[in-house]
C-alpha cells in the first residue's frame, strides 16, 4: 500500500474504532455533568435533600452547602484520581485503568439512587468523582499514544465532542423527567448512568492496549503487535517501534528515573510539565464549569423561562460548535491561535453577560438576552477552548513522562474546576451573595491574562509526532519557533550526535599527530 493511501480514514479505521471505543469514556463524563447540574434544579430531588423555598423562582432551594458538595465533591474526586494517574497507569496500562474506572462509577452509581442520606449522596458523588478523573484521564492518555499524528488533533477534538454530547444527552434526560412526580424525577436520570460503562467494559476486550506504554516497559514485541492491529496493513511498524524505542532511550540517557518529581527535576520536563499544566487549566480560566454546572440553576435563578428547555439549547449549541471546530483543527487549526481567540471571546462574553444583568436583573427581555449570550459563550468555549487546552496537555509531556505529567494537569484542572464549583454558589445562590450572572465580571479578567501566556508561552505543533515534540523541547526552541523548526529525528539527532563525536575523536587525533611532527622535528633540530 502507497504511503499516501496509508493515510486515509479508510485505511486508519482500526485505530478510529479502537479511539471511538475509548471516547465513550468522555461521553460518560458529560452525561454525569449534565445529569447532575439539572437535578439541582428539580423538585423531585429538592423535596428529599433540599427544602421549600416560597419566595424563590423554583418555589424549593438546596442550602449553599449542599449546593457546594454535590457539584463539586465528583470534581474533588476527579482531583485526586488524575493526580495519582502517573502510578497507576505506569503499572496498569491504560485498558485496566479504564475498567477500574467503569467499576467505581457502578459503585458510585449504586450508592447514590439507593439512599436518602445526604451523607451517602455525598460519598457516591465522591467515588463518581474518582471515576470520573480516571475516564478523562487514562482514556486521552490511550488516544495520544495510539493516534498518528495526522488524525490525533481530530481523535482529541472529538473526545471532547463526547463531553459535549454527553452532556446534551444527559440535559435532555432531566428536561424529560423534571415534571415527573417523587424520586422517579431524578432515578431515571441516574439509572442512564450504568449503559456506558457497560459498553466501555466489553468493548475494551476488542481494542489492544496502548503500544507506547507497552514499548516503555520494555515489552517490544507485544508493542509492535498493538501498533500492528492499530495501524493500516503494509505499514512498517517495525520502523515505527524502532523511532519510539530511540525516543524512549534518549530521554532515558538525560534522566533514566520515571516518578512523580521527575516532572520537576529538570529544567526540560519542567517547562514541559508547566506548559501542560497551564494548557489544560486554560479552560477554568474562562469559568465555564460556572456555567456547564449550573446552568439549570442559573436560568432559573435569572427568571428565564423554561431553564431545563434553555439548558438543552446550550448544550445543543455548544455540540455543534466542536462539529465544525472537528472541520478546522486537522486540515487548517493553528491551535494556539485558536485557543487565544477561544479565550479572548470568552472573557468578553462574560463580561456583557455580568453588564447586562446587573444594569436590568429580573426582567425577560434581560432573560432571553443572556441565554443568547450564553449560547454564544458556549460556541466560543467549545470551538475553540475546550479541545485545545486537553489537546495541550496531552502533547506536551515527555514519552517516560507522559502519564505522570497528563495526571498532573488533569488534576490541576479538575481542582481549578473544583474551586469554581465549589465557591459559584456563594456568588449566585439568593441565600447568599446573589450576584447571579454578575459572576461574569470575576472571569472577564481570567480569561484575557490566559490569553496572553498563550500568546507568549505555548508552543504550536500540530502535526508533529511525539517524538518531534520531544526533539524540540530538548533541543530548548522557543515557543515561537516550534511552527518553522525542522525536526531530524531521534535515530537521525543520534547519528547527528554520533557523528559529532567522531568528527571530535578525528580533530583530536589529527592534533595528536600534529603534536607528535612537531616534536619530533624539534628534537631533530637539537
Amino acid at each position: 500500500m502507497a504511503v499516501a493511501d496509508q493515510e486515509t480514514i479508510r485505511a486508519n479505521w482500526r485505530v478510529f474504532v479502537a479511539c471511538a471505543v475509548v471516547t465513550l469514556s468522555s461521553f460518560q463524563y458529560g452525561v454525569d455533568f449534565g445529569l447532575i447540574g439539572g437535578l439541582q434544579a428539580m423538585q423531585g430531588f429538592l423535596e428529599i435533600f433540599g427544602f421549600r423555598a416560597p419566595n424563590t423562582p423554583l418555589g424549593w432551594n438546596l442550602t449553599t452547602e449542599r449546593q457546594q458538595l454535590i457539584s463539586s465533591l465528583m470534581t474533588l474526586g476527579a482531583f485526586i484520581s488524575s493526580g495519582g494517574a502517573g502510578f497507576l497507569a505506569i503499572k496498569l496500562g491504560r485498558k485496566h485503568c479504564i475498567w477500574l474506572s467503569c467499576l467505581l462509577c457502578a459503585v458510585s452509581n449504586i450508592i447514590m439512587m439507593t439512599t436518602e442520606s445526604i451523607e451517602a449522596l455525598y460519598a457516591g458523588r465522591f467515588i463518581n468523582g474518582l471515576a470520573n478523573g480516571g475516564f478523562m484521564t487514562f482514556a486521552q492518555l490511550y488516544i495520544q499514544e495510539s493516534s498518528p499524528a495526522k488524525y490525533r488533533g481530530l481523535f482529541l477534538t472529538t473526545f471532547q465532542f463526547g463531553t459535549s454530547f454527553g452532556t446534551l444527552i444527559g440535559t435532555i434526560v432531566d428536561w424529560a423527567t423534571s415534571k415527573r412526580p417523587g424520586k422517579s424525577a431524578y432515578l431515571i436520570p441516574l439509572g442512564i448512568i450504568y449503559i456506558v460503562p457497560s459498553i466501555i467494559t466489553v468493548g475494551l476486550f476488542f481494542i489492544p492496549e496502548s503500544p507506547r506504554w507497552l514499548l516503555l516497559k520494555g515489552r517490544r514485541e507485544e508493542g509492535v503487535k498493538s501498533l500492528a492491529r492499530l495501524r493500516p496493513d503494509g505499514a512498517d511498524v517495525e520502523d515505527e517501534a524502532s523511532v519510539i524505542c530511540a525516543a524512549i532511550l534518549k530521554e532515558q540517557e538525560l534522566a533514566s528515573s520515571v516518578g512523580f518529581l521527575d516532572v520537576f527535576r529538570n529544567p526540560i520536563d519542567r517547562r514541559r510539565t508547566i506548559i501542560a499544566v497551564c494548557g489544560v487549566t486554560s479552560q477554568a480560566a474562562t469559568g465555564s464549569m460556572f456555567i456547564i454546572a449550573y446552568k439549570a440553576y442559573f436560568f432559573g435563578m435569572a427568571k428565564v423561562a423554561d431553564p431545563f428547555a434553555m439548558s438543552c439549547v446550550l448544550s445543543t449549541i455548544g455540540l455543534l460548535a466542536l462539529v465544525m471546530n472537528s472541520l478546522v483543527v486537522v486540515r487548517y487549526g493553528r491551535r494556539r491561535v485558536m485557543l487565544m481567540s477561544g479565550l479572548t471571546l470568552c472573557g468578553i462574553l462574560q463580561l456583557i453577560i455580568a453588564i447586562t444583568y446587573d444594569k436590568n436583573p429580573g426582567t425577560k427581555v434581560t432573560g432571553k438576552v443572556l441565554v443568547a449570550l450564553s449560547c454564544l459563550y458556549m460556541m466560543s468555549y467549545n470551538g475553540m477552548v475546550a479541545p485545545y487546552a486537553w489537546l495541550t496537555g496531552g502533547e506536551m509531556p515527555s514519552q517516560r513522562l507522559r502519564s505522570f505529567t497528563f495526571g498532573i494537569s488533569a488534576a490541576v484542572g479538575f481542582f481549578m474546576a473544583w474551586l469554581t464549583q465549589f465557591t459559584a454558589p456563594y456568588f449566585i445562590n439568593p441565600s447568599a451573595l446573589n450576584w447571579g450572572p454578575r459572576y461574569g465580571y470575576i472571569w472577564f479578567p481570567a480569561s484575557i491574562v490566559t490569553a496572553v501566556w498563550v500568546f507568549f508561552f505555548l508552543p504550536e505543533v500540530k502535526g508533529r509526532t511525539l517524538e518531534e515534540v520531544d526533539e524540540m523541547f530538548e533541543a530548548k526552541i522557543p515557543a515561537r519557533k516550534f511552527r518553522q523548526y525542522v525536526c531530524v529525528g531521534p535515530l537521525g539527532a543520534a547519528e547527528m550526535k554520533l557523528s559529532r563525536v567522531n568528527t571530535q575523536e578525528q580533530v583530536k587525533g589529527e592534533e595528536h599527530i600534529e603534536d607528535k611532527e612537531v616534536a619530533e622535528s624539534t628534537a631533530v633540530q637539537k
